[in-house]
């Protein structure tokens, strides 16, 4: 028995290679295009959901105390972003609704209490939630910092600023 030569089917087998190998990075480049479409719609969707419960619940609070209009109806927390030298803060959407919503909860106390009656419970509150530590979900610890409280338009408006939380070595 004979084996063929196969010295006749070199230009064919490369080009099968060459085929082949385009095939496999055209799928690779295709999966990453794919993927970082996918996350940028899920962050919009996580946005589009912080907002949604954000008015679902101004709403809610809005019906219950429409016959009152000095008092606070809804808290807004508000992120701020970190500088370059401070500690990382949270990267991702999610994590930055999750902490949204646990300081947002913190702060449901203050619904209902007169706006001009803030002053005593606003100090007492930053003093309370300043530099909290708050677990996620995920694991991750954040340390949070209350830098501004201001109430306008019966909405108590907090910006604050997150870190990651180092735990001290004992």
């Amino acid at each position: 028995m004979r084996v063929p030569p196969f010295e006749r089917y070199t230009m064919l087998m490369q080009a099968c290679a060459f085929v082949v190998l385009g095939a496999i990075l055209g799928a690779m480049a295709y999966h990453a295009v794919f993927f970082m479409s996918f996350n940028a719609l899920r962050d919009t969707n996580t946005e589009l959901e912080d907002k949604l419960i954000e008015y679902e619940d101004r709403i809610e609070k809005l019906n219950k105390f429409k016959d009152q209009h000095t008092v606070i109806k809804t808290v807004q927390p508000i992120l701020l972003d970190n500088k370059e030298g401070d500690k990382p803060g949270p990267s991702d959407e999610q994590t930055k609704l999750a902490l949204k919503d646990k300081l947002r909860k913190d702060l449901s106390v203050f619904i209902g209490t007169s706006i001009y009656k803030i002053n005593a419970n606003g100090e007492l509150g930053r003093e309370l939630l300043d530099n909290k530590i708050y677990l996620l979900d995920n694991g991750k610890e954040f340390s949070v910092e209350i830098r501004t409280m201001l109430v306008v338009d019966n909405v108590l408006q907090v910006w604050f600023k997150a870190a990651l939380y180092d735990r001290p070595i004992t």
